[in-house]
C-alpha cells in the first residue's frame, strides 16, 4: 500500500528521498564529538638516564628493575622498553582504553617509588622522567635573538627557566619538550698533575659533585641565629 503510493508519485518520493539525505550531512556536521567513543589507549612514558653506561649496563641496572616493580599495575595492557648506548632508558606502560590518565599517571609514580631504592646512585641523582605518552607533536615552535644579542643557548635557558613551564600547566597539554644546546663546562685534565698531587679522575668528579649543588642562604619565617 505504501510502496504503491510512492509509486504513483515519483516526484514525492525524489523530494523525500533529498530532504532525508540533507538532514544526514547536515547532522554529521552538528553532530557533538561527545557521542565519539575514547578508543586511544593512554600510554604513560618513563625516562632514565645512567650516563657512560652501555646499553647492556642500563638493560640490566635500570630497565629490568623498573620494568619488575611495574608487573602488575592496574589497568595495564602491556608495556615495551629500549636501552640505548647513550645512557638512555625508555619505558612506554600502556593501559586499558576508559584509563584517566591522571590516575594512570600517579599508579606509575607510586610504584617508581618503590624502584627508586635499587637504582644505581648516579640514576636516582639525575632524576627519572615520567609524563604521558605522546606519539607526535603538535605544534613546534622556533624562536630566534632578532638582535643576535642572545645565543641559542641563551634562548634555550631562558625557554627551560621561564616559558616551558607555563605551557606544561595549559589544560589539554600533555608534555612539551625544549630543544637545543645547553650550557656545559669542559674540563681537560693535566696528567703530570694528577701523578704530583697523587689524585685519581674519580676524585676530580668527586669534587665536582660536591661543589655543583645549590645551598639555600636561609628561610622566612626561621629562627633568628644565635652567636657562638
Amino acid at each position: 500500500m505504501l510502496s504503491k503510493f510512492f509509486l504513483d508519485r515519483p516526484v514525492l518520493s525524489w523530494v523525500i528521498a533529498i530532504m532525508i539525505i540533507a538532514a544526514g550531512v547536515l547532522g554529521i556536521y552538528f553532530l557533538p564529538v561527545s557521542q565519539y567513543p575514547n578508543l586511544a589507549p593512554p600510554s604513560i612514558m618513563v625516562m632514565a638516564f645512567y650516563p657512560g653506561a652501555s646499553a647492556e649496563t642500563v638493560e640490566n641496572s635500570v630497565t629490568q628493575i623498573i620494568e619488575q616493580k611495574m608487573t602488575g599495575l592496574e589497568d595495564m595492557i602491556y608495556m615495551s622498553a629500549t636501552s640505548d648506548s647513550a645512557g638512555t632508558c625508555m619505558l612506554e606502560l600502556t593501559f586499558a582504553p576508559g584509563t584517566d590518565p591522571d590516575v594512570a599517571w600517579s599508579k606509575v609514580q607510586n610504584k617508581l617509588q618503590l624502584a627508586m631504592a635499587h637504582l644505581p646512585e648516579v640514576v636516582q641523582r639525575t632524576g627519572i622522567e615520567v609524563g604521558k605518552a605522546t606519539k607526535n607533536y603538535l605544534l613546534a615552535v622556533g624562536l630566534i635573538s632578532e638582535d643576535n644579542s642572545m645565543s641559542g643557548i641563551d634562548i634555550r635557558d631562558y625557554l627551560a627557566s621561564n616559558i616551558d613551564k607555563v605551557i606544561s600547566r595549559v589544560p589539554g597539554v600533555g608534555e612539551t619538550q625544549v630543544m637545543g644546546f645547553e650550557h656545559a663546562m669542559r674540563i681537560w685534565l693535566n696528567p703530570d698533575k694528577l701523578s704530583n698531587y697523587h689524585m685519581k679522575i674519580e676524585d676530580v668528579v668527586m669534587g665536582l659533585r660536591a661543589y655543583n649543588v645549590e645551598v639555600s642562604a636561609g628561610q622566612f619565617g626561621g629562627a633568628p641565629a644565635v652567636k657562638g
